[in-house]
C-alpha cells in the first residue's frame, strides 16, 4: 500500500468475538489508521453500547471507536436497506478519507463502492473463527473459547450474596452454584481471618488486604462461570466489620466498598431466620442481628437495592431460581422487580 491508509469496520459487536478481532487486527496491520463504528442494537442484545463500545477500547486503544446512536437498524440485501445504510456510513464517516473497508460480510462490496474504498473481505467462509454472535447470544458459555476475557466477563451476572455471620450465605451460594451448573466465589475473608487472626481480630490494613484477595479470585472465577457467579460476600460486609470492631475503615477499604454498587448484578440478603451457628470464630447471636442490622443500612445508605431470601436451604434455593428465571443481565432493574413480583402473584 502506497499513501496513507485509512481502514474501517462496523458491525454490532455484540458480542465482540475472535472473528470480529481478526478483521481488526487485519485492519491495523495494512493501515495508518483504523476506524471501527459500532451500531446500538437493543432488540439484538441487552449489553448497552457503551459496554460494547469500551471492549474495542480496551483491547486496541490505537482505534478511533465511532458509536452510531441512530444508525438503521433494519438489515438484509433489499436494495433500499443497503441503500440506507450507504447514505448513513457517508454521512458519518464520508469525509475521512477512508481508503480500505474490512469485512467478513456481503455487506463490504456496497459499502465500500459508497465510500470508494477497497473491499478487503476477511474469512468470508469463516474458516479461520467458525463461530457467529448469534450461535454466541445463544450459549456463550459452551463458545466462551471464542471470546476474550474482557468480553466474557462482562457476560455473566454477578449475584452478591450479603448477610452477618450465620445467614447461610455460604452454604446458599454452594448449592445455587450446584444447581444452575455454575462456580461460586467462597469468602476469601474467612480463610484470610484463619490464616492471620490474633486473638480473634484483623488490623484495618488486613481488612483492605482481604478486600484485595476477594477481588482478584472474583475476577478469575468469572472467566469459569455459565451465565451466573454466585459470590459469597464482597467488600460491603469487610467495610461494615471494620467499623464494627474497629470504629473506622481504611480509605482503600471505602473505596472498595464504594465500587460494590456498580460492581454487582443482584444483591441477596440472607436473612437471620435461621438458627445461629454458634463456632468459636463468631461472637453470639446478639452480634448477629446487630451486623445485619447495619449491613441494611448500609445498603439503603448506598441505594443499593437488594432482595431478602428466607426460609430454609430448599425454600431459598427456589426463591432465587424463581427470581434469575426473569433475570436479564444489563435489563432496568425495575422491570426485572415487578416480572418476579407478577410471578409471585401467579403463584
Amino acid at each position: 500500500m502506497t499513501g496513507r491508509t485509512v481502514g474501517m469496520t462496523l458491525g454490532k459487536y455484540a458480542p465482540l468475538h475472535h472473528g470480529h478481532q481478526q478483521v481488526i487486527e487485519l485492519a491495523l496491520a495494512e493501515c495508518d489508521q483504523v476506524i471501527v463504528m459500532i451500531y446500538d442494537c437493543p432488540e439484538t442484545t441487552n449489553v448497552p453500547l457503551p459496554v460494547r463500545a469500551e471492549w474495542i477500547r480496551q483491547l486496541y486503544p490505537q482505534v478511533e471507536v465511532v458509536e452510531a446512536w441512530d444508525g438503521p437498524l433494519e438489515v438484509g440485501d433489499a436494495p433500499e436497506i443497503m441503500q440506507m445504510h450507504d447514505r448513513y456510513i457517508v454521512k458519518m464517516l464520508g469525509d475521512q478519507g477512508i481508503t480500505h473497508f474490512y469485512s467478513s460480510e456481503f455487506y463490504g462490496d456496497h459499502v465500500s463502492r459508497a465510500l470508494g474504498a477497497v473491499n478487503r473481505q476477511v474469512d468470508p467462509q469463516r474458516t479461520t473463527t467458525p463461530i457467529s454472535a448469534t450461535a454466541i447470544r445463544e450459549d456463550a458459555y459452551f463458545n466462551r473459547q471464542f471470546l476474550h476475557p474482557v468480553v466474557y466477563r462482562d457476560l455473566i451476572a454477578n449475584i452478591v450474596l450479603l448477610g452477618a455471620p450465620s445467614t447461610g450465605k455460604t452454604t446458599l451460594a454452594a448449592a445455587l452454584a450446584a444447581e444452575l451448573n455454575t462456580v461460586w466465589m467462597p469468602e476469601y475473608g474467612r480463610e484470610y481471618w484463619d490464616a492471620h487472626q490474633s486473638e480473634r481480630r484483623l488490623t484495618p490494613e488486613q481488612l483492605v488486604e482481604i478486600a484485595v484477595g476477594h477481588l482478584e479470585r472474583e475476577e478469575t472465577l468469572l472467566l469459569e462461570a455459565n451465565r451466573f457467579l454466585f459470590t459469597d460476600t464482597n467488600a460491603l460486609t469487610t467495610y461494615v466489620f471494620s467499623h464494627y470492631y474497629h470504629g473506622a475503615a481504611a480509605a482503600k477499604l471505602a473505596e472498595y466498598a464504594d465500587r460494590c454498587g456498580s460492581r454487582y448484578d443482584l444483591t441477596l440478603l440472607c436473612d437471620t431466620d435461621i438458627p445461629y451457628d454458634d463456632t468459636w470464630d463468631r461472637s453470639g447471636d446478639a452480634n448477629r442481628q446487630v451486623m445485619q442490622a447495619q449491613i441494611k443500612a448500609d445498603l439503603a445508605m448506598r441505594k443499593i437495592p437488594y432482595w431478602t431470601v428466607r426460609g430454609t436451604l430448599e425454600e431459598r434455593v427456589e426463591q432465587v431460581k424463581g427470581a434469575l428465571a426473569h433475570f436479564v443481565k444489563y435489563q432496568n432493574p425495575v422491570d426485572f422487580n415487578l416480572k418476579r413480583d407478577a410471578d409471585e402473584r401467579l403463584r
